[in-house]
């Protein structure tokens, strides 16, 4: 089983969490209940269950901020995953802002269309 295998288990409300083995998320409450999900900086396929787990959890909170300024290799599934995540988190009314972008996310999302969709705040200049 590789290292970022992901083990889960149940907590006492009875609801399944997902704990990471590997080098992973990490996801902490911020002020005023909101949540802080930090992608990888491998945020691939390998990665994707864990971050999907995270993210799920994260619907529960009024709102989140998504750290994608570590992120240093990006493919299509996970931009499809935080696609997916956004989307939710409208339809529910949830607010979800993003806490850093990295260059190479942003030209990830902007060679397949997608920029717009995620809500990418606008580059900084140099």
């Amino acid at each position: 089983m590789p290292a970022t295998a992901d083990k889960h288990s149940e907590d006492a409300t009875g609801r399944s969490e997902s704990k990471s083995m590997g080098k992973a998320t990490a996801q902490r409450k911020g002020e005023s209940g909101a949540r802080v999900v930090a992608l990888p900086t491998d945020f691939r396929l390998a990665e994707l269950a864990a971050v999907k787990a995270e993210l799920l959890e994260a619907l529960d909170a009024p709102m989140v901020h998504i750290d994608g300024a570590g992120v240093e290799r990006v493919d299509t599934a996970a931009l499809q995953l935080l696609v997916v995540f956004r989307r939710e988190s409208a339809t529910r009314g949830q607010s979800s802002t993003w806490h850093g972008v990295s260059a190479v996310m942003r030209d990830a999302a902007g060679l397949l269309g997608l920029a717009q969709v995620l809500e990418l705040p606008a580059p900084m200049p140099a």
